[in-house]
């Protein structure tokens, strides 16, 4: 009887991800699959996407102003 049980081949060792019942001891064959690096889905951004009711005022923007890097030496006056 053949029976399939799925397992990872690490550091020289075979870890399976679960223990195959009725079974003691037997001879076994080891196939050793393409892995695959999971897909990413490019995640796409819209038009508005973003908004609701707030909008930006002056005290906002102020906030966020760069004012230079000191660490850069650039004289960013």
């Amino acid at each position: 009887m053949l029976k399939t049980v799925e397992g990872v081949y690490k550091e020289g060792k075979v870890m399976l991800s679960e223990v195959p019942s009725g079974i003691v001891e037997s001879p076994v064959i080891v196939t050793f699959l393409e892995a695959k690096s999971p897909e990413v889905t490019p995640k796409k951004m819209y038009f508005g996407m973003f908004a609701d009711n707030n909008q930006s005022t002056e005290e906002d923007l102020k906030t966020v102003e760069f004012h230079g890097d000191i660490d850069d030496c650039l004289d960013w006056s």
